[in-house]
């Protein structure tokens, strides 16, 4: 039975002033497989990337700071190190001191935003609706769009090791697997629910199953032998490749779903009217180029709302429910 994914579609490009959602996309999720051609849960002290804005107003009145936290894509540090010209942007465009906090694992992101501890946070689709769940008032402000597709979409990908024999899903079964996490959209909730649809159970078919924390980690287990496929998202694996990290020569994308909804920012409920509009402007009118917070090199955003995200709770319920 085919799901239907209603998206709405970009139709500017990102750098204008305004940038939104404007059309419907209706696709059917999971009828598509690519060829091999294409390409727990205990609060931790996070890392931080903080801007170099002062801290004091004209007025000599301490600010307080704006506060994202940012679910770990990448190594900690590198990934710290990269948002440091976004933070120095959106402390100058909201004139009030900003920094990040990466946290130790999804869990800890969405503690942080629900109890208030943060203002904002950088998480995936399942994330956020776990987030929703816990405080219907969390709300989603903006999307990234996507650098190769200029879309709010990203997609899903399970990678395989070329020595492992694995040259479709069937050959999985045997072999060793790393998802991410199971609030991550794309390192487990989408794969799980398409081997759900083909006969596959990773408990009883694959040989061994670990969740890595992070995309990043999923994949230094494929690098490392330790694992034969990895879930994985599509730009995750491809920002890698061109920094050279992976080598394409030694992978393959076996399968890839159809486009997502895209990774959310999203506001505590603590968070004032104004100062989420003031997000989405300065966010919406960022320059291109700036590292989004995944530590890609971002091209925009576009704004959002938790009706866009009812596709990935459909498929996340189906995970539930197993």
């Amino acid at each position: 039975m085919h799901q239907q994914l209603f998206c709405k579609v970009v139709t500017n490009i990102p750098g204008r002033k305004t940038s939104f959602f404007t059309s419907v996309l209706a696709i059917a999720i999971f009828g598509m497989a690519c060829t091999p051609t294409r390409e727990s849960s205990s609060a931790t002290q996070p890392n931080t990337a903080q801007s170099p804005a002062s801290t004091t107003s004209q007025a000599g009145e301490e600010q307080t700071t704006i506060t994202m936290a940012v679910i770990p894509w990448q190594v900690s540090a590198e990934q710290e190190k990269k948002l440091e010209p976004l933070a120095d942007y959106l402390s100058k465009a909201l004139k009030r001191p900003f920094k990040f906090e990466i946290t130790k694992d999804y869990e800890t992101a969405i503690d942080l935003l629900v109890q208030k501890k943060v203002d904002i946070a950088y998480l995936a689709p399942t994330s956020y609706i776990e987030a929703h769940r816990r405080d219907p008032k969390v709300e989603p402000l903006v999307a990234q769009i996507n650098k190769e597709t200029k879309r709010p979409w990203y997609t899903a990908v399970i990678i395989a090791n070329k020595t492992s024999g694995i040259k479709t899903l069937k050959d999985l079964k045997g072999k060793r697997f790393a998802f991410v996490t199971k609030l991550s959209t794309s390192g487990y909730v989408v794969p799980t629910v398409h081997f759900q649809e083909i006969g596959i159970n990773p408990e009883r078919d694959f040989s061994s199953v670990i969740f890595a924390g992070s995309h990043d980690k999923a994949k230094q287990a494929l690098v490392s032998g330790q694992v034969d496929a990895i879930a994985d998202d599509r730009r995750s694996y491809t920002d890698q490749v061109n920094e050279g990290k992976i080598d394409p020569k030694k992978y393959t994308i076996i399968w890839e779903s159809v486009p997502l909804p895209s990774v959310p920012l999203v506001a505590s409920s603590k968070v004032s009217v104004e100062l989420k509009d003031n997000l989405k402007k300065a966010l919406i009118d960022a320059p291109a180029g700036l590292v989004d917070p995944t530590g890609g090199i971002g091209v925009g955003y576009t704004l959002v709302q938790d009706g866009d995200y009812d596709i990935v709770r459909e498929l996340q319920k189906r995970v539930s429910s197993k």
